[in-house]
């Protein structure tokens, strides 16, 4: 280990090569499930930052994340906003590692460290408004009340009380046509995304047409599942329709209807029609994503297109946005002919625990979810208000996008400016930015996304101040 206080991690050997074959995500948790097993990673040792572990094992940084969530979830690691991502699993008295014998010095409990830098990534929701009290009181609720053969492994597809509960809200919230039948409980968003693709390349599929820009998770989500991913112009309206005709080879397209991740804008309700009359003449699917549809501030959001063309529309949306990764809960509402290519399995079943989706249940059943919504739904609306006014002050000038809905705006920067230059430079003074270009290519008009999801309404004028000197610097 380098370093007693920190009790680095990094340099743990992870042989990919040596586990069940299967999706890289699922191959790297198994590699550091064997090593925490194993006690190589003793409790508290901090693992490389998911940017980091992707370089170095030559993999997407999507593919580390999911694998990270995915032991988060199974109670190996543990990780939050400002701090590593740290081991939390030791073996119970009397086990014994398959290594051999357990380590007799224990690594001494990690100390939180105090955050450092900005936080203004766009995928960050606001870790300090989880309802814990709720939630606590949720899981008590679920564990003393359910059967214990509800408390077995998850039947694919999910529990049927969450699903029914998850079919109601959608219905009801955002005007979608979902069914028991038809919508199926994953980890997230992008584990959603990962297996639409999966049975998309099973039916013959060799191509998925992708928002440019648009949301990375799902672009690496397609890309790990073996689609080729096109890139499609979007524009004040949303995805331009008449640029898929003008794509023989695509017959499914991912688009975000009800916010487009970057420019903030809904899908013009005249390009609607237009993208499903294409995927029935072509037999194709469209993606709808649902991201951060549940934070509309100055007019509601559009209802779902899949709730008029469930038919050729699958569904994704989560949990995370609301109540953040923690709950590591996602759906995707499908048409009835995707919904058994959606659930199949290949490899060993990663649904939510069981007790975390009765929990959910108890959560909306009872109102809490809903209070908790409107509740944050204000405050990002305050915060959204502080940012707007930094930015006014700090970046006289720069045109700002897509601050009527979500938890990010776009700051339009001079042609010709080097935004990857920005976001090294940023790094460089601790400000987290999000980078959409990672995996995608960069659009003509250069821009930066500023999150305001996670960061301390006290923190924000620092923050713009800081980026604003990065943004003159480099410009």
């Amino acid at each position: 280990m380098a370093g007693k206080q920190a009790n680095l991690a990094w340099e743990t050997l992870l042989d990919l090569s040596a586990t069940r074959p299967g999706p890289l995500h699922m191959r790297l948790a198994a590699a550091i499930r064997a090593a925490v097993r194993d006690g190589r990673l003793p409790v508290g040792a901090a693992l490389p930052p998911s940017r980091m572990l992707a370089a170095d094992l030559g993999v997407s940084r999507w593919t580390v994340t999911e694998a990270y969530g995915q032991l988060i979830t199974e109670g190996y690691l543990t990780g939050k906003t400002g701090s590593a991502t740290r081991v939390t699993w030791s073996p119970r008295p009397g086990d014994e590692p398959r290594g051999g014998p357990a380590r007799t010095r224990q690594a001494p409990a990690a100390r939180p460290s105090p955050p450092s830098g900005f936080d203004l990534g766009s995928y960050t929701p606001d870790l300090r408004g989880f309802p814990r009290h709720k939630w606590v009181e949720a899981i008590r609720a679920a564990a003393e009340t359910a059967p214990f053969d509800r408390l077995s492994y998850s039947e694919p597809g999910g529990m049927p009380e969450l699903r029914a509960v998850l079919a109601e809200h959608l219905n009801r919230s955002r005007g979608a046509a979902a069914e028991l039948d038809t919508i199926s409980v994953v980890m997230g968003a992008g584990q959603g995304m990962f297996r639409v693709c999966r049975a998309l390349a099973a039916a013959g599929h060799t191509a998925i047409g992708m928002e440019t820009p648009g949301s990375s998770r799902l672009w690496q989500a397609a890309q790990e599942s073996g689609l080729t991913t096109v890139p499609l112009p979007v524009d004040d309206d949303g995805l331009i329709v008449d640029a898929v005709r003008e794509q023989p080879g695509v017959r499914a397209v991912c688009v975000g209807a009800a916010r487009q991740i970057a420019l903030g804008c809904p899908l013009a309700p005249h390009r609607r029609p237009a993208l499903v009359d294409w995927a029935r003449r072509v037999d194709g699917l469209v993606i709808e994503d649902d991201f951060y549809s549940e934070f509309s501030y100055d007019r509601p959001a559009p209802p779902v297109i899949q709730g008029t063309a469930k038919d050729r529309v699958a569904l994704l949306g989560s949990m995370s946005t609301v109540l953040g990764p923690t709950v590591g809960i996602g759906w995707v509402v499908a048409p009835r002919r995707w919904v058994q290519a959606v659930r199949a399995e290949h490899e060993i079943q990663v649904l939510p625990p069981a007790l975390n989706q009765l929990a959910l249940v108890q959560l909306m059943q009872s109102g809490a979810y809903d209070r908790h919504l409107r509740a944050s739904r204000q405050r990002f609306r305050a915060r959204r208000n502080v940012l707007l006014d930094a930015l006014g002050r700090h970046l006289p000038g720069y045109r700002v996008r897509g601050a009527e809905a979500g938890a990010a705006v776009l700051i339009e920067l001079p042609a010709g400016t080097d935004e990857r230059a920005i976001l090294r430079a940023a790094a460089r003074r601790g400000i987290e930015l999000c980078n959409l270009y990672e995996v995608q290519p960069q659009p003509r008009d250069p821009g930066l996304l500023v999150g305001y999801g996670s960061i301390k309404d006290t923190a924000i004028d620092a923050a713009v101040a800081a980026l604003a000197e990065v943004v003159r610097d480099v410009g």
